[in-house]
Formats: structure tokens, sequence, C-alpha cells
């Protein structure tokens, strides 16, 4: 699965493509691979591809609630049981994405837009948060059975 993400440049966010890559059956998105991005607008308007954004929406929030396990992230240092610590991240835009594929087809993907709301303005994010947002795409991914 070929995941991109890319921060921001200048601000506190960055974006996450996920192109879907195999079928799934569960939401009947069989067919992917698309000769044009015009053919892949009639996937991202199916019902299935909308339950798909709307378990995406579900399983983001839930992973922006509880973060998964990072071994050397500082909120793991002290462990804080109060569940007081604000969110590290806003969920900004959850939609449909024409993604480029191989040999000059096209498919749909994910398009996901993170943003620290604590962070200071006209700043990117730190590598700690990127590293954070790579282990929220991967742990979506994981979950949604993408790969």
């Amino acid at each position: 699965m070929s995941v991109h993400i890319s921060p921001d440049a200048n601000r506190p966010s960055a974006t996450i493509e996920i192109p879907l890559e195999n079928p799934l059956p569960d939401y009947d998105l069989l067919q992917l691979e698309q000769p044009t991005p015009r053919d892949v607008d009639a996937v991202l308007v199916s019902q299935g591809f909308r339950d798909l954004v709307d378990d995406a929406r579900g399983v983001l929030m839930d992973l922006l609630a509880h973060p998964p396990y990072q071994a050397n992230s500082p909120e793991h240092a002290n462990l804080d049981f109060t569940h007081s610590a604000p969110r590290p991240f806003e969920l900004t835009q959850l939609t449909g994405a024409i993604c480029p594929g191989g040999d000059e087809s096209y498919r749909p993907g994910l398009w996901i837009v993170l943003r620290d709301p604590h962070a200071k303005p006209g700043t990117s994010l730190p590598s700690g948060s990127q590293e954070r947002v790579a282990a929220i795409a991967a742990e979506l991914v994981k979950r949604l059975q993408l790969a």
C-alpha cells in the first residue's frame, strides 16, 4: 500500500493520501483501476465508497481519541489516566481522491488532512508529530484492511 503523507509547509497539518489498491468486496468496490479520472468519479459517489468514508471517519475519530502506541513518543513517558490531555490532532478533511495508478490508469482513494490545533500558526509539524500522523495512517490502513 503506497500511503503518501505530506506535511504542509508553514502550517501545523499534514495530508494523507491512501490509494485503494485491492478490491474491497465488503464495500462493493471490486473494479478499482479506471482508464480516466472521470471513471473514478463514478466510484467515488457509489454507496460502497460512501460507506468506506463513513467507516474511515469512525476509525479516525477513535484513533485521534486513542492514538496508536509509539514506544518513543513523549506522551507515553508520563501516562495520564485522567484523559484530560487535549487531542493532538483534529480531522480537518476526509474525502475521496482520484489517485494516479500505473500504466496511465487511475484509482479511488482517501484524502485526509490532520491538523495540530495546539501548534503555533505559521509553523510546520515537528518530526514527532509527523511520526504520529504516520502511525495513525498505518493503523487506519490496518483496521480497514486496505492493504
